[in-house]
């Protein structure tokens, strides 16, 4: 990837997208640097890696009045633990995408008289940061049970764990619309005999997931989302990715 120009950043939260929204976006990771610094140093400061975190920070123009929106949706998940995704350079599908499992810890909006209304908020971590690729993009309506566009991550390691996110975005249709979304892994591109390895709950309503596997070594290195529609004339826009820690 070569220096670029912020211009197409994508900022999903939930079930809501603030791309529309936003003008600002950073996203930090640390760990602690714990002092073991004794006689035998021979005078340098030693250290050990303690725990890690990491926060992603927004801000842009304040909007309200639909679930899909800043204001409505920090409300309702202030304080509340959910999935968060950002996209430096779009959501295109094998785009790269830092997402995580996120407390929304802090809201604010509202600026001097004459000013455009403004927000800030801030998610700090309750899981690793990955840094993956997006699965599926958020502008293409699905209405139909189907599978994504398989891609090459590699096999998961031994104590690793396979990340997986999920944000549905607007849901049409009569009769209970419903997505069930989930994660196959195959040997081969073409996915001759595809393996589940993670499965969100069905959705019926905007809203976000994350899921992650248990730890255990995983051979396969293809992957990719797949998902079960139900309903009548359903449709449904959501954002998925995938990635290895």
């Amino acid at each position: 990837m070569s220096k670029f120009v912020l211009t197409d950043v994508r900022l999903f939260t939930g079930g809501a997208d603030l791309t529309g929204q936003s003008n600002k976006v950073e996203i930090s990771a640390e760990v602690e640097d714990k002092d073991t610094t004794n006689y035998a140093s021979q005078g340098w400061k030693e250290v050990l890696g303690g725990l890690a975190s990491s926060e992603i920070s927004g801000e842009g123009q304040w909007e309200a009045g639909d679930p899909g929106k800043v204001d409505d949706h920090s409300w309702s998940s202030l304080g509340g633990v959910g999935p968060w995704s950002v996209g430096p350079q779009g959501a295109a599908v094998g785009g790269l995408s830092y997402f995580t499992s996120a407390l929304r810890a802090d809201y604010k909006l509202g600026d001097a008289v004459g000013e455009v209304a403004p927000w800030t908020g801030t998610a700090k971590s309750s899981w690793p940061l990955v840094r993956g690729q997006f699965a599926h993009p958020p502008g293409t309506a699905r209405t139909a049970t189907g599978t994504g566009t398989s891609m090459n991550l590699g096999a998961v390691a031994a104590g690793k764990r396979l990340y997986a996110s999920l944000h549905v975005l607007s849901v049409a249709g009569t009769s209970t619309p419903t997505i069930t979304g989930r994660i196959e892994s195959d040997d081969a591109t073409g996915f001759a005999s595809p393996t589940t390895r993670l499965t969100f709950s069905a959705a019926t309503a905007v809203g976000g997931q994350i899921l992650r596997t248990d730890g255990t070594a995983i051979t396969d290195t293809w992957w990719r989302v797949a998902w079960t529609i139900s309903g009548t004339s359903p449709s449904f826009l959501f954002v998925s990715s995938i990635g290895i820690w």
